[in-house]
């Protein structure tokens, strides 16, 4: 019997047994890891770069980006190197950071995703107040919240996870370092205090997905409320990429932990944390920009310049003489 004092490194569930199912994992992984990287810097850039997006909606945009960003981040480039080195071997002290970035960037988007919400229901439900209720300082403030919320929980979780004796071994069923998973290596009744902290989070959250709900309730009433048939589009468009992260988002996470145990299994719970932890930040660039005709056009006055200054820039080849370059330029 060992405990936690004495444990220097997990073992992580392999995704296959096979050199060649390896391989496989990491070329997929490597895939999805650059295309998130690729979607949701532009549109971090996009937004960055262009004033006229500067506005609430795609400030919280920009921050949701970030989020997803560290999230594929904290589990992927790992998944990756033990996919390519043929091992599942992660240290403590590595582990203890992955739980914690994980719980903080989930913790942080789920609190930005209500903060969110809440924007969409100012801008339709009460858009002559939209300036006073979202000013710059609100914004960033609402912002700093959802951050600040995410890392106080994230502390919290971390910091009673493991402080729990551990005396099952060290073999984690999960391709990265999750919290019901560490507490099955659990060997006293302490293991509850932390099942108490899971509960009120879940209570939480619940509480958010309750304004959320209660907000597109107000939303849809006003929506549905424009004469117009032209607006109520408009405005349903402006809602339904938030609706969909946020649908994504919680059925995922619900699925991956309120499962029932009988259907339950290592590689259906592999599966499902893939759905949860991976899916989400890769695609949450796609539904917010494919049908956003403002970010599309920031994109494309965005390459439109690159291109230009690229062909503004003489190449000259460094082995030329002086005078030939002077005169070129």
């Amino acid at each position: 019997m060992s405990n936690s004092s004495s444990i220097t490194e997990f073992l992580l569930l392999a995704f296959a047994d096979t050199r060649e199912l390896q391989l496989l994992h990491f070329w997929l992984f490597l895939g999805i890891y650059l295309a998130a990287l690729l979607a949701n810097g532009l549109i971090i850039t996009a937004i960055a770069c262009d004033h006229h997006l500067h506005t609430p909606m795609y400030f919280f945009l920009l921050n949701l980006s970030l989020l997803d960003l560290g999230t594929i981040s904290t589990t992927v480039p790992k998944a990756m190197a033990n996919s390519l080195w043929d091992t599942r071997a992660i240290s403590y002290t590595g582990c203890a950071a992955q739980v914690f970035l994980f719980v903080f960037l989930l913790g942080a988007e789920y609190a930005l995703l209500t903060v969110m919400a809440y924007d969409r229901y100012v801008a339709i439900c009460q858009p002559l107040h939209y300036g006073t209720l979202l000013g710059s300082r609100a914004c960033v403030h609402m912002a700093a919240a959802a951050w600040g919320s995410g890392f106080l929980n994230a502390v919290l979780h971390t910091a009673n996870t493991f402080s729990i004796p551990l005396c099952q071994g060290n073999a984690l069923d999960q391709f990265f370092c999750e919290i019901p998973q560490i507490l099955k290596l659990s060997c006293s009744d302490t293991y509850l205090r932390e099942v108490g902290l899971l509960i009120l989070s879940c209570f939480l959250g619940f509480g958010c997905f309750v304004f959320i709900v209660l907000s597109y309730v107000q939303i849809f009433r006003a929506v549905l409320r424009i004469p117009s048939e032209q607006g109520r589009h408009k405005a349903f468009s402006t809602c339904l990429p938030h609706l969909a992260v946020v649908s994504l988002f919680v059925s995922t996470a619900i699925f991956a932990h309120l499962k029932p145990p009988s259907i339950s299994s290592p590689s259906l719970d592999l599966v499902v944390a893939v759905l949860y932890s991976v899916v989400p930040p890769s695609v949450n660039p796609l539904i917010y920009s494919m049908r956003n005709q403002e970010i599309i056009d920031a994109l494309w006055k965005l390459f439109e310049y690159n291109l230009l200054q690229i062909k503004k820039t003489p190449i000259i080849p460094p082995g030329l003489p002086l005078y030939f370059r002077k005169s070129q330029e």
